[in-house]
């Protein structure tokens, strides 16, 4: 029962009900008010002119005097003849100089002239509600006469059509027609509302029940249970919208597990890093330890420099990390200032040449003249372009060309690139080399080449500054990677 009374479907009957309800009783109400005000001015239609006849068939002044049994006489016949009626006597002024009306009991000495006069000189084919002077309070239909006697103005004849007798009956009457004519028209208004309003709650709960089958399906580990909604409307509104946040949390949870998975490559990669130059320091230490009297000199500063390049390499590695996390994080703002990338690149390029030598690379430099200037952080700059050359470095054989190039793309904007004749990267990962942790499976060797994040860091340094990098590879063939950099400043990158 408890179910029943809080589900959709009870409350929006009770609500609908209600309303029904409510939609009945003013009916009801407009209803019987129309009736009554076309009930009193069919009346005053009918007896238009009584009170003309009354005052042109009838002596009402004797003098300067009411004629009192004359009128008595008169008003009492014609209330016989017709017992709804009121009849008055008054002079110029409204005030009442006689009547006869049952129970003689009236509440106010004078009757306002304003509807009389409109009613006697205007058009009397207006309906027009008069006071009555047993009931001041309310208006009704009235007829209206000037008593006119030697040519001179004497008074009114003011007939309330429908007094209190004939009020008194029309009540007894009343009451009962508005019962009857309620109940009637409740009940077929009910009834037929009811029928159509059930069907189409019904229905419009059918649909929410549905939306709520589909939802506890979702929310159960379904994640392509959705919504198909064929109508318009809001259910239809609310139908996409929960479809787009299911698509949204799918994407999100998709994402989560990759990065989950990602991160996973990562720590394993990581791992093997730092264990290959510790391993490495461990064992070089061990033999300085054991063999500290036998060895000649240059087998111990042999031994101290792979110990110190091992140490740079550890070093190296966590610094990356550690920049990547800050990078992340969104702990590092840049600083702009003004500068000439050509004269960052041709630094970079002269710090390159002997690690690029020693592996018999040829490292080149192509810079246009005359370039602009560009903004942007010059310590962040400067670490994207000596990634990307280690990068090209790493993975470039013996004998290869690696070539730094910048010129002119359009009026305000140069090209960086970053190209080499190294191994290349397929086409499947060219998507993902950008990607936290992301790194491409397999060098030459057949081995993992390393933890993968300094191409992370490019990206999120060129992200903070808004500029655009885009690559293109081959296998077997090299890699390029080209850096679009306006000119103009970006000095909203200074907002903090």
């Amino acid at each position: 029962m408890n179910k029943l009374f809080n589900s959709l479907f009870f409350q929006v009957s009770s609500v609908f009900l209600l309303i029904l309800i409510i939609i009945s009783a003013v009916y009801i109400y407009i209803s019987v008010n129309t009736a009554e005000m076309y009930f009193e001015e069919t009346r005053q239609k009918l007896d238009l002119n009584i009170a003309s006849h009354i005052a042109a068939d009838n002596d009402c002044f004797k003098g300067d005097s009411v004629n009192t049994e004359v009128l008595k006489d008169v008003f009492h016949n014609v209330m016989v003849i017709n017992p709804s009626i009121e009849v008055y006597l008054l002079d110029t002024n409204g005030t009442i100089l006689t009547y006869y009306a049952p129970n003689q009991v009236i509440k106010i000495k004078s009757i306002p002239l304003g509807p009389l006069k409109e009613f006697i000189y205007a058009d009397k084919h207006s309906f027009l509600m008069g006071t009555d002077p047993k009931n001041p309070e309310k208006m009704k239909p009235f007829s209206a006469s000037r008593v006119t006697e030697a040519d001179k103005f004497k008074g009114y004849i003011y007939v309330i059509l429908g007094g209190q007798e004939y009020e008194n009956a029309s009540q007894l009457v009343f009451g009962s027609y508005i019962i009857r004519l309620g109940v009637r028209s409740m009940i077929i208004a009910l009834i037929t509302a009811a029928i159509i309003g059930f069907l189409a709650i019904g229905i419009i709960t059918w649909n929410v029940r549905r939306i709520v089958r589909v939802i506890r399906d979702f929310r159960n580990g379904n994640s392509s249970a959705r919504i198909i909604m064929t109508n318009k409307g809001e259910l239809k509104l609310f139908a996409d919208s929960f479809n787009d946040m299911a698509d949204t949390i799918v994407h999100n949870i998709n994402e989560i597990k990759s990065m989950d998975e990602n991160r996973r490559i990562l720590v394993a990669n990581v791992s093997h890093d730092l264990r290959t130059p510790l391993s490495i320091i461990r064992g070089y230490v061990e033999t300085i330890i054991l063999k500290d009297s036998k060895l000649t000199p240059i087998e111990r500063n042999n031994f101290l420099g792979i110990i110190m390049r091992n140490t740079d390499r550890l070093l190296n590695l966590v610094e990356e990390l550690f920049e990547l996390s800050r990078l992340e994080s969104k702990e590092i703002k840049p600083h702009i200032e003004e500068f000439s990338l050509g004269e960052l690149l041709q630094d970079i390029h002269q710090k390159n040449q002997i690690p690029a030598n020693e592996k018999n690379i040829n490292l080149l430099l192509e810079v246009t003249e005359n370039l602009p200037r560009v903004f942007a952080d010059i310590g962040m700059m400067e670490k994207v372009f000596q990634n990307l050359i280690d990068n090209a470095v790493k993975f470039t054989p013996s004998g290869g060309e690696i070539k730094i190039i910048l010129k002119k793309k359009y009026a305000q904007s140069l090209l960086a690139i970053i190209s080499d004749t190294g191994i290349g990267i397929s086409e499947e990962e060219i998507s993902n080399i950008f990607d936290r942790y992301y790194q491409a499976k397999k060098n030459p060797t057949g081995k993992n080449s390393g933890a993968g994040i300094g191409l992370s860091i490019v990206k999120r340094i060129l992200d903070l500054h808004e500029f655009d990098i885009k690559v293109k590879s081959e296998l077997a063939k090299g890699t390029s990677f080209f850096i679009s950099i306006p000119v103009n400043s970006p000095t909203h990158l200074n907002e903090t």
